[in-house]
């Protein structure tokens, strides 16, 4: 294969960021959560971010999706410098760009499943039918009843639905799994894969649970706020064949 045969085939980098650091100053007491980040994240990939508390993962997610800043570096995604975009810039690109999932899952009690993916297609351009967003996760018959009707699991595949509902270009997950037992964990891992290959939607999971690694096409382990290595999986592994 020619050099630019290989260009032409090579996937686009979704997010570009370069020398990320970022610093937290409590009283007297400064904490370096990010030293010098280099990373790029590709179209459609699904990535596993492993690391444990304490490494720096939550803080790369929280500037990738535009949550918070580096103190300095810069990150860009597709043509848009995020480093340089104000509040009102940032806010627009979470808007139209992102779709966050966390740990806990953020539902508004008051509101059925349906009324909870509702929220977001209604700020949405171009956004999925809340029902479809359900499906899309399992949840179709569930859709008119309420959080506290739902099991944990549940709740979390309305958070994955509610994310993916205004077609996103990316999808952030900082610990999906992390308040859900072993069984109801690969139910909601298996969403995700699923969100990815069928949307195409570029994929990142935070966790501290080396077992998940073996569903990503890219491992990036990360420790004191650096990155340690970056490996690509030969075979993933779906969901059901995860052990831990």
């Amino acid at each position: 294969m020619t050099s630019a045969a290989a260009m032409e085939t090579a996937p686009e980098a979704v997010f570009c960021a370069r020398g990320l650091t970022k610093l937290y100053r409590m009283g007297d007491v400064e904490v370096q959560a990010l030293r010098g980040i280099d990373l790029d994240l590709f179209e459609g990939e699904l990535v596993v971010l492993l690391g444990p508390s304490g490494s720096g993962k939550s803080t790369l997610l929280n500037i990738l999706g535009g949550l918070d800043a580096p103190t300095a570096g810069n990150v860009r995604f597709r043509d848009h410098d995020l480093t340089a975009a104000d509040e009102r810039g940032l806010t627009r690109f979470r808007r139209e760009h992102v779709g966050f999932v966390f740990q806990f899952y953020n539902l508004i009690p008051s509101l059925t499943a349906r009324e909870n993916v509702e929220i977001v297609t209604e700020i949405a351009d171009k956004p999925m039918r809340a029902m479809d967003a359900l499906a899309l996760v399992g949840l179709t018959e569930r859709a008119d009843h309420f959080p506290a009707q739902l099991s944990g699991g549940e709740q979390q595949r309305v958070a994955i639905a509610r994310a993916v509902a205004k077609r996103p270009d990316v999808l952030l997950c900082d610990e999906p799994t992390g308040a859900l037992d072993y069984e109801t964990g690969k139910i909601v891992l298996k969403v995700l894969q699923d969100v990815n290959r069928e949307l195409g939607t570029t994929t990142a999971v935070i966790t501290h649970n080396a077992a998940i690694a073996g569903m990503a096409d890219r491992v990036i382990r990360m420790g004191s706020g650096t990155i340690i290595d970056i490996r690509t999986n030969a075979r993933k592994i779906s969901p059901e064949e995860l052990t831990w």
